[in-house]
């Protein structure tokens, strides 16, 4: 019901879409945008000391209010700098804990250390970025991700963070730590493309009142990121252009669309500026059931980014096959 109230407000018909963006109430109480800018620049080689503070500028020109960043990414220091000058209650930041830190009391130390790099007082969410816990030295930690989720919940106590969540945790996962009686995730963040669109996560999602974020909401569209068993479609489907020309938008415009109104928060990456433009401006329209029909025929289970690494972890919390 949450969501078909707040989906009435994504028609939005205004040439500067950028400046009405949606947001959706947390369980908690707080709110989130529907869209926000990603950080991750994954293995680059052509990053600059600068770039995504450039990129997170354009956003906040573009009328982006929401940044996704995390400690693991190391651009933390670039997302701060870039959000300076920006009254801190006009944007929503959500960073993440690494890995390294999933011991309950390392947790608040992790966090503060992002904080620092941040040059923040607080975040908005603050995310458990897998259930798999590894040491620095590639060793792993088979911490319990409840005491993990304890120092959470410890850290938002302490008012570092207005919201705690998971990431890449899987529908089992949450029930048991809802199961032990601890607060209920405000978030969860987890790869949602057209081909991987988790409709019964998506589902399980919605029924406990947890707002889903998608990573990697372009999956293999580019044909520069598709892997050689990637399935399609690739940016210049028929099908897609067809919809997009309709609509006098692109095909990631279309696919960002899509993600907002199957009720998930993208989190579209670029350190382009008219790309970071172009992923914001998709809310003065509405796709078809038909539009939908076509868009859904793509998902395959198909996962970019499966972490096979860590597949005899205990906690591993995908889906214990290959991709077809």
């Amino acid at each position: 019901m949450v969501y078909k109230l707040l989906f009435v407000l994504f028609i939005v018909h205004n040439t500067n879409a950028a400046s009405q963006i949606p947001k959706l109430k947390l369980n908690d109480g707080n709110e989130m945008p529907v869209i926000a800018l990603g950080t991750w620049l994954g293995n680059s080689t052509k990053s600059t000391p600068d770039e995504v503070e450039q990129a997170v500028r354009w956003a906040l020109d573009a009328g982006y209010n929401h940044i996704d960043t995390a400690w693991i990414y190391k651009v933390e220091d670039q997302v701060g700098k870039g959000l300076k000058g920006v009254p801190r209650e006009k944007v929503f930041v959500t960073t993440k804990l690494w890995n390294s830190f999933h011991a309950r009391d390392a947790v608040i130390p992790a966090l503060r250390e992002s904080l620092h790099n941040l040059q923040l007082d607080y975040v908005d969410l603050y995310l458990i970025h897998w259930p798999v816990g590894q040491f620095a030295n590639f060793t792993y930690d088979q911490t319990d991700y409840l005491e993990t989720w304890r120092g959470m919940i410890e850290a938002k106590k302490l008012g570092l963070t207005k919201s705690i969540g998971l990431s890449n945790f899987n529908e089992k996962m949450i029930e048991r730590i809802l199961e032990n009686g601890l607060e209920k995730p405000a978030a969860l963040q987890v790869e949602i493309n057209l081909n991987l669109q988790q409709p019964e996560l998506l589902a399980y999602c919605k029924s406990q009142n947890i707002v889903v974020m998608g990573y990697t909401p372009f999956g293999s569209l580019f044909y520069s990121k598709a892997k050689p068993d990637s399935p399609p479609p690739r940016v210049d489907d028929p099908a897609l252009v067809t919809i997009a020309e309709k609509y006098k938008k692109t095909v990631p415009q279309i696919t960002l669309r899509y993600l907002v109104e199957l009720g998930v928060v993208p989190l579209p990456k670029s350190l382009t500026k008219s790309r970071i433009q172009q992923n914001i401006d998709i809310f003065d329209f509405q796709l078809t059931d038909d539009d939908k029909t076509i868009l859904k025929s793509f998902d395959k289970g198909y996962r970019t980014i499966p972490q096979y690494k860590w597949l005899d972890h205990p906690y591993y919390p995908f889906e214990k096959k290959l991709n077809n």
